[in-house]
């Protein structure tokens, strides 16, 4: 087999993997809309459809809502952390680098204290200072005069973290503890139970237009990630295009996080595993992270509303099961070396 009939058939392996797990991740989205604590505990399809008012308003107004909006903020938060990791040259980035995630945090909290009950103007106030925080720590990089840009842009990043995490506590601690408080708590833990149609449409545009980006640019990231003479050489202007994936990407999280909360591990486990099965080209690791984010987060979700009596926070599931899966990659990739 010569390099081109080595390339296509790998190509064609790839895209028939990408088609598989996508109608996987659909048809578990299927079958875990039949999960839940009602009217038992499990899994439960539904006789009683026609008749029952109860059944379908829970199925379509509750359950639905709440597995589109896993798969859009998987496979948005998945994509953003990829996108990161090309960007810096560095696997152990995440969406919450440079303060993002902090930044947001402290913008979502303060509309909270204020009472401000409009879901819009928490998702701009998030925005804005996952924006400012991401400009925060690009200044502060080019101010310093010691270490390579990356080493740069983790010191910044590591700073406006801790300066957002100190406001933030500020924030709560003025709170009203009976209100306030417990809403900035649970909005911290990450979870889907207030997921509904007019919130999933709220975001929709926003999601649709920064993963499509995302995506498009998804052929630039491989020149992206390399050094930018290089990137320069071929035509590219590498400081534009990573400005705009950066604004992009964080936009993108940013908007979805102020609908679901602090969801962590997501953006750094699935493009280790994206990358674990389609190789280093974004053209096919970036969709594929993609699919294992929604997959990802649909699984937690299901596992945190059905388990127990009491819902469990998705972001305290996400943390448990992407910090196991990370042990084992580090663990495999250890065994990979030793051979």
């Amino acid at each position: 087999m010569n390099a081109r009939q080595h390339y296509q058939a790998e190509r064609k392996r790839r895209t028939g993997l990408l088609l598989g797990m996508l109608g996987a991740t659909l048809l578990f989205a299927f079958l875990f809309l039949f999960a839940g604590r009602y009217p038992t505990a499990g899994f439960r399809f539904p006789t009683d459809w026609a008749t029952n008012e109860m059944t379908r308003s829970i199925f379509l107004r509750i359950r639905l809502p709440r597995i589109v909006l896993a798969l859009l903020a998987g496979a948005m938060l998945s994509a953003s952390g990829f996108t990161f990791q090309m960007l810096f040259s560095n696997p152990l980035v995440e969406p919450g680098f440079l303060g993002v995630s902090q930044g947001s945090a402290f913008g979502a909290a303060l509309m909270i204290v204020l009472g401000v009950g409009s879901t819009l103007l928490v998702q701009l106030s998030a925005t804005f200072f996952g924006l400012l925080a991401l400009l925060a720590s690009y200044l502060i990089a080019t101010r310093f005069r010691f270490g390579g840009w990356l080493l740069r842009l983790v010191l910044s990043g590591i700073a406006v973290s801790a300066l957002f995490s100190s406001a933030l506590g500020v924030v709560k601690l003025v709170a009203e503890p009976t209100k306030d408080l417990q809403d900035i708590t649970f909005w911290m833990m990450g979870g889907l139970w207030n997921a509904s149609w007019s919130q999933i449409l709220s975001i929709l545009w926003v999601v649709i237009l920064s993963m499509g980006i995302l995506l498009g640019y998804r052929w630039k990231l491989n020149l992206l990630s390399l050094q930018e003479k290089t990137s320069f050489s071929v035509g590219m202007n590498p400081k534009r295009d990573r400005i705009i994936l950066l604004i992009v990407a964080t936009v993108g999280t940013t908007v979805t996080i102020s609908i679901t909360g602090l969801i962590g591990w997501v953006g750094l486990i699935t493009p280790h595993l994206g990358r674990k099965l389609f190789g280093s080209d974004s053209s096919t690791s970036l969709p594929g992270s993609m699919i294992l984010g929604s997959f990802f987060l649909l699984v937690c979700d299901t596992i945190g509303r059905t388990v127990l009596a009491t819902e469990i926070p998705i972001g305290l599931l996400t943390s448990f099961l992407g910090a196991i899966i990370f042990m084992i990659i580090l663990s495999l990739k250890h065994q990979e070396g030793k051979a």
